[in-house]
């Protein structure tokens, strides 16, 4: 992972789920004052979740995808 040390891959790791969380989170749950969604908050709340996930199951539970 980027040349880090082994003892900081699960810190960075735990953080970079946080951040990408908070991202999805918001992306896919935004409404403007009308309640209609925005396409790109949406798009990028999606992308931000895949990478949850892909670095969730990959890194932190171990599990290979592919």
């Amino acid at each position: 992972m980027l040349g880090a040390s082994p003892e900081w891959e699960l810190p960075i790791d735990i953080v970079f789920l946080i951040v990408t969380a908070g991202i999805a989170w918001h992306g896919i749950r935004y409404r403007d004052a009308e309640g209609r969604t925005d396409f790109v908050r949406l798009l990028f709340g999606c992308i931000a979740a895949t990478y949850f996930f892909l670095v969730l199951t990959k890194d932190i539970l171990g599990i290979p995808l592919f």
